[in-house]
């Protein structure tokens, strides 16, 4: 017997699939269910080893998701790209994108130190730490690609937020009308914010703060590197300020980033990000209310990002 909490989720099929992928001599002793994803089931499990220590594996399930199969390759991919390189990643024990094993898509990978943060406090250390995280990522050059990115926010499926500015919302729609502007791909994360980053914060010395690692590679793309910074300033600006959503972009240049051209282009692809959060406001706020931020209401969180695209379009004179 094990002990477990909410075991009941994770299937007989995919338990002996797990058991399969462990040394001889080992087994299960702990399943814990892990918050935060919005599209997976995450379970830490804690494996007792032959010599009666401990090692902890981290079990991803997509349930009822149409691209689960697409996804768990493209992560399968990263991982196996990441092995050896100055990103630290999860390793990638096994995977069963088609759920010939498991009752699900599934992905069997080691577990990380560290812990996700998203308080206020210290967000001054930590956004130097993720642009340099970014660059890190963006200086990667796989042998093979992963496919070319795809911006599924249009012109007419942005939700403009109630008592919003009407006239800087109409001009940024209208910016993301037009062709994206010419790049220089580079491999993505494609789902780089605080939510998925780890980081060992040591008490009381939060100023000595240090990212231990980044997970969730399954959105793993090839496209412009302001797709990415893009991405971290959007959920920088809901969850701190729009002041740290414009932050990031300095930090990642200064820490020797690359982004577009001119300025106009760099904002594009800012105002492209901020308008797709404008469709899962709900979606995206609700596992931040879980972790602790509960003043981060949908209404509170549509203010912010009014105020953050309102910056940008400012920015442009």
């Amino acid at each position: 017997m094990f002990n477990h909490d909410e075991a009941a989720t994770v299937r007989p099929l995919t338990l002996a699939w797990v058991g399969r992928h462990l040394e001889v001599g080992e087994r299960i002793v702990r399943i814990e269910a892990l918050h935060g994803g919005l599209a997976a089931e995450m379970r830490r499990l804690t494996i007792g080893t032959r010599d009666g220590d401990t090692r902890d594996l981290v079990l991803r399930t997509f349930v009822g998701v149409e691209h689960a199969e697409d996804w768990l390759n493209r992560e399968a991919g990263a991982l196996a790209l990441l092995t050896g390189t100055d990103v630290s990643a999860p390793g990638l024990v096994a995977v069963d994108p088609t759920a010939e094993h498991c009752e699900y898509p599934s992905l069997l990978m080691t577990h990380l130190a560290g812990r996700t943060v998203l308080a206020d406090e210290g967000v001054e250390t930590r956004v130097p730490l993720l642009a340099r995280q970014l660059v890190a990522i963006h200086a990667l050059r796989p042998v093979e690609r992963p496919r070319a990115y795809v911006a599924l926010t249009t012109a007419d499926t942005v939700v403009t937020p109630k008592g919003a500015d009407a006239a800087a919302w109409a001009a940024a729609i209208d910016m993301i009308r037009k062709p994206p502007p010419p790049y220089e791909g580079r491999f993505l994360h494609r789902d780089f914010h605080p939510g998925n980053v780890l980081f060992d914060v040591p008490s009381p010395s939060p100023a000595d703060a240090r990212i231990t690692g980044v997970v969730d590679w399954a959105a793993t793309s090839w496209g412009p590197t302001d797709l990415d910074v893009a991405h971290c300033c959007t959920t920088l600006a809901l969850l701190h300020g729009p002041a740290w959503g414009l932050r990031l972009a300095e930090e990642y240049e200064a820490a020797g980033g690359v982004l577009a051209a001119t300025a106009s282009e760099r904002l594009y692809w800012r105002v492209r990000d901020g308008l797709a959060f404008s469709e899962e406001v709900r979606l995206v706020s609700r596992p931040w209310r879980e972790a602790g931020r509960t003043e981060l209401t949908t209404r509170a969180v549509e203010e912010r990002l009014d105020a953050y695209v309102t910056a940008l379009m400012d920015a442009l004179g």
